[in-house]
């Protein structure tokens, strides 16, 4: 794929707070949580141009995502990164809504279960979140760790997600 198209980007006020969403008018590269908006994100944004339809469709889902009416997203995602990577991020988006996996389970799925740090990292490099659900990854003791939009953002979208699929109980 190529990457030489032109990324545009806005931003979302989502339940958890506002959300940066790149892409061009082939995929969405970016999903990122903004806790602290610089002068330089709002230049940023209005240097690259209009909204394309693929970040506007990227929108339309995310809201129906947060109202419980979507559980699989429908757009092409690309984001850059190493082979190894790329096959973590593939494997994310295999994890069933209102499902989790362990990071140990993830380097199995890999075929390797030594790989389990190298997994994390990757998983920690994800820069489209929540579409690509590296929220759903979770302890081997099934507690909540490590998440780059915070650890109460996690639970969130975790307890929204079993809500949705199971009724009121949440996981945490």
């Amino acid at each position: 794929m190529s990457t030489t198209l032109a990324i545009t980007s806005t931003y979302y006020q989502s339940p958890l707070g506002l959300l940066r969403i790149g892409g061009t008018d082939t995929y969405i590269s970016e999903i990122s949580f903004v806790d602290h908006l610089e002068e330089s994100d709002y230049q940023h944004t209005s240097i690259q141009g209009p909204v394309t339809p693929m970040v506007i469709q990227c929108i339309e889902q995310l809201i129906q995502y947060f109202q419980g009416q979507r559980r699989v997203f429908e757009f092409p995602v690309y984001q850059e990164g190493t082979p190894f990577q790329q096959r973590v991020w593939n494997e994310l988006t295999s994890i069933p809504f209102g499902k989790t996996l362990s990071y140990l389970d993830l380097s199995r799925r890999l075929g390797d279960t030594k790989a389990i740090r190298a997994a994390a990292s990757a998983n920690g490099r994800n820069n489209v979140a929540i579409v690509v659900p590296c929220h759903r990854v979770i302890g081997s003791k099934r507690d909540l760790v490590g998440y780059a939009g915070g650890l109460w953002r996690k639970k969130w979208l975790l307890d929204h997600e079993t809500k949705i699929m199971y009724g009121v109980q949440t996981l945490f």
